[in-house]
């Protein structure tokens, strides 16, 4: 069971998986954009199933324990086209295009 909260829409969903959970939510939203929010884990679910179009990595100068690699023990060649970075005093915000 993959619990999925996606933002900008009012529900969470209990799925049997991450593809149940994208075609829902995209379902919900109708013509508005679903945006998906996680960590290293669903995000390499996403890119490996194709659901990303663009990507922000958050980076934050804070240590939370180990963490986990964003693309560690990805086998897939990606391509990213760099967007824009936005910066503040807590984080810097990286945004990319994924290249399908």
């Amino acid at each position: 069971m993959v619990r999925v909260q996606f933002h900008g829409l009012p529900a969470a969903w209990n799925a049997r998986s991450l593809a149940d959970a994208v075609e829902q939510a995209r379902a919900a939203a109708g013509d508005k954009q679903v945006y998906l929010m996680g960590g290293a884990d669903l995000i390499r679910q996403a890119l490996a199933a194709g659901y990303l179009d663009e990507l922000t990595v958050i980076v934050a100068p804070v240590v939370l324990g180990d963490g986990k690699r964003l693309f560690d023990g990805f086998t897939e060649s990606l391509d990213f086209q760099h967007l824009w970075v936005r910066q503040s005093p807590f984080a810097t915000f990286i945004h990319y295009r994924v290249r399908h």
